[in-house]
């Protein structure tokens, strides 16, 4: 794969028939429930617009975004299928929703009534997925206060609760097992409230990736996968869970720009925090921390360069960070580097870089800035 031309070698590869792949893949061990790819966050920084692309043409359900925002770049760039907003709506987006048939989650009451009063001006009908917390904490109707809010919110006509949730805490933790199952309990105790209450949402759903998979319990009729579509799972699922055959979506490359022998005792890089013990190679490569290259890997992360690993040596600067490759043959400027990827045997992963940063692997793939740019790789063909 060659960076694009006339800009700097430092680019992103989306593999979208890997994403495909693990969508099916997933798909195939949820029981039959239905999918909603978790697009939020610009699909974990591998690019909402094409991934929701090429998973609405594989048969995805739902697509789950954070903001109104991150709807309304999908529906402008062409995509169709039922968006939910996961965080809710602000103020002043009433219109936008309704105009491009995003459907929020509601867990307030002065929400419902905005909403409900901007669908009677329109003259529609609006559907909404009601959010009840079942010991996450963040966002959602408290549990012990649903039976109120259902209430309250019965004098809204224009609004249709045709959709419930909840989302697990600690799903991804076998020891917290009993924590799951009760939000679960709570959770099913909620549902009948709302049947009781006469309502009959159509989706009911509470599991992403890890719960998905480890609590068959929890998959009601909709999963909400995120991670594991990308290829990242070994940080995000339960230790008990068996992995399925998820693919890496993501790989970050760069090139050598300069080549250098110096002699030991050679201070490199700001603070000089690493000195050279020998005389030594050391590459200079065109990527930094505002690229998404944690600073916390300095002195201790690894890059991949004609199939080894090269140690990261001194501090990782904004737009360029410093690698030995004394132990590497014919190292030159030019050469391929992957930052996450792999070059035959020498494989780094998103979880070995978050890993090494004291992260998880979502926090390294949103990371990768918007000045490295991504380069789509589907049946095959680079776009």
């Amino acid at each position: 794969m060659h960076h694009p031309s006339g800009q700097r070698p430092t680019w992103a590869e989306i593999n979208l028939d890997n994403l495909v792949h693990n969508f099916r893949v997933t798909k195939a061990a949820v029981g039959g429930a239905a999918m909603m790819a978790a697009v939020k966050a610009d699909a974990y920084g591998h690019g909402a617009v094409e991934c929701a692309r090429a998973l609405e043409a594989a048969g995805v359900d739902w697509f789950g975004v954070a903001l109104p925002e991150e709807g309304l770049a999908l529906r402008k760039a062409g995509v169709c299928k039922p968006i939910l907003c996961l965080a809710g709506y602000w103020d002043g987006q009433e219109e936008c929703l309704i105009a491009h048939h995003l459907t929020p989650v509601l867990f307030r009451l002065d929400s419902l009534e905005k909403l409900n009063r901007e669908a009677q001006i329109t003259g529609r009908n609006i559907d909404y997925h009601l959010k009840i917390d079942t010991g996450m904490g963040r966002l959602g109707v408290p549990f012990y206060e649903l039976d109120s809010f259902l209430e309250a919110a019965s004098k809204f006509d224009n609004l249709r609760l045709d959709g419930v949730m909840t989302h697990f805490a600690s799903a991804d933790d076998s020891d917290h097992r009993s924590f799951t199952e009760r939000q679960i309990s709570l959770f099913d105790r909620g549902i009948e409230s709302l049947q009781s209450s006469g309502h009959r949402p159509t989706w009911i759903h509470a599991a992403a990736s890890a719960g998905a998979l480890a609590y068959p319990a929890g998959r009601f009729n909709l999963v909400r996968p995120g991670g594991v579509l990308y290829g990242l799972w070994r940080d995000v699922i339960s230790s008990v869970t068996t992995p399925l055959d998820w693919r890496p979506v993501m790989s970050v490359h760069t090139k050598i720009v300069m080549v250098k022998t110096v002699p030991a005792g050679t201070p490199l890089g700001y603070g000089g925090t690493f000195t050279t013990s020998r005389e030594s190679r050391i590459g200079t490569i065109a990527i930094g921390y505002e690229d998404g290259l944690p600073r916390r890997l300095s002195n201790c992360g690894h890059v991949a360069v004609r199939e080894r690993l090269a140690p990261i040596v001194g501090r990782v600067s904004m737009d360029l960070t410093l690698i030995d490759v004394t132990e590497i043959e014919d190292v030159s400027v030019d050469d391929d580097v992957a930052i996450i990827g792999s070059q035959n045997d020498a494989r780094i992963t998103a979880e070995d870089v978050a890993g090494q940063a004291g992260t998880i692997s979502y926090e390294i793939t949103c990371g990768i800035s918007n000045r490295v740019p991504r380069a789509y790789l589907q049946r095959g063909l680079q776009s």
